[in-house]
């Protein structure tokens, strides 16, 4: 897409959603998940607002992004969508559009080995956080 640039945070978490979405489904199934109720369940932990918040906040802490992506997570951070969903508050669903426009704009650029590193640095956070946790 030539014009990826020029799209709103709102609109590039859009295709994120859908993109990190589609590499959660695969990741689960890799996994061996095939029953819908389990699929559904071990998707929770990768898709919720909370945890995608977690990874981004992680990415900006220890410097993982290039400036160009940090400025497309605050573009997404900063976006105003109009609701919120009552399981989450402000600060962590702002967190997780950016997350969402973050990967959406890799995807838009092209970006396939960037968009399989981040994606893959998000899976092995969210399952050590999920092995610490227990």
């Amino acid at each position: 897409m030539k014009n990826y640039k020029q799209l709103n945070a709102l609109a590039l978490a859009y295709m994120g959603d859908v993109v990190y979405e589609m590499h959660v489904r695969e990741r689960l199934l890799e996994k061996g998940f095939v029953k819908p109720g389990e699929l559904h369940q071990a998707a929770i932990r990768y898709v919720r607002a909370q945890a995608q918040a977690f990874v981004v906040t992680h990415w900006l802490n220890e410097n993982t992004l290039t400036e160009e992506e940090q400025a497309v997570v605050r573009r997404g951070k900063n976006a105003k969508s109009g609701s919120v969903p009552k399981s989450t508050d402000v600060h962590t669903y702002r967190y997780a559009t950016a997350f969402e426009a973050l990967l959406g704009y890799i995807y838009l650029a092209e970006g396939g080995d960037r968009l399989e590193e981040l994606i893959g640095q998000a899976f092995e956070l969210l399952e050590a956080e999920a092995t610490d946790g227990k």
